[in-house]
């Protein structure tokens, strides 16, 4: 009984969730660490499990643990902005390779948005779900955005766009020594146009310069994904 009583008055408690949080993550990071960060032991995900296993158990709703953790969610526009200090130190990387990330940037968010819709509308999904899928390769807060103003269904885009991050995360490794890339900044910048903050992530584990250029082709796949759904969209109407 007193321990019920102790959990209810944790739970109520601002900072509790946002230090479960935490924890989650030092405890994922901490086994990746371990497994030499293997893509296959990815930290998002464990910490995902984790926190996704204690609001099962415990009962606790999304806005409970949202009311809590919301500090986090706050966090990740500084981080975005701190993307801008790799770049600066990779300027002239940059600069050479304008014309190539350019090519890349557009092909990249037209096959996204294409290759997914198109076996989604080949098996007869409603429109809502199209458009909720369209956006899956960007950031969460303008992929979200983007389908809720074309009709789609936010929380569904959410999950599509953490899912296509985590996967974008664990092949882009495995998939690139196959195909032997081994330059890093062709490397960050692939698996930042697809798989958004979680593939940027897993870029600076792995190279400053593939950080860098994962993290040009997040920002710039936000901006050219928000022009160009509404007009992919349509073939499929």
């Amino acid at each position: 009984m007193k321990s019920f009583s102790l959990w209810v008055y944790l739970s109520t408690t601002p900072l509790f969730w946002l230090t479960v949080t935490l924890v989650a993550w030092l405890a994922a990071d901490a086994m990746s660490r371990a497994a030499r960060r293997n893509p296959l032991v990815n930290p998002v995900l464990i910490a995902i499990a984790l926190v996704a296993a204690l609001l099962y158990v415990t009962g606790t709703d999304y806005q409970s643990y949202f009311d809590g953790a919301q500090f986090v969610h706050f966090l990740l526009g500084p981080a975005t902005v701190a993307l801008g200090v790799p770049l600066y130190r990779n300027l002239g990387l940059v600069r050479r390779d304008l014309l190539p990330m350019a090519a890349s940037l557009v092909a990249g968010s037209v096959v996204a948005v294409l290759s997914a819709v198109g076996v989604a509308a080949a098996m007869g999904v409603p429109h809502n779900i199209l458009v909720s899928l369209a956006p899956k390769s960007v950031t969460a807060g303008i992929a979200m955005a983007v389908s809720q103003s074309l009709g789609g269904i936010p929380s569904l885009t959410a999950a599509l766009v953490i899912i296509t991050g985590i996967i974008g995360a664990i092949m882009v490794t495995p998939l690139m020594n196959a195909l032997r890339i081994r330059d890093y900044a062709a490397r960050g910048f692939a698996v930042g146009l697809a798989s958004h903050g979680i593939g940027t992530a897993r870029a600076f584990a792995v190279s400053s310069v593939a950080g860098t250029f994962a993290g040009i082709a997040m920002g710039l796949n936000a901006v050219v994904t928000a022009l160009l759904v509404p007009l992919l969209l349509r073939l499929f109407r």
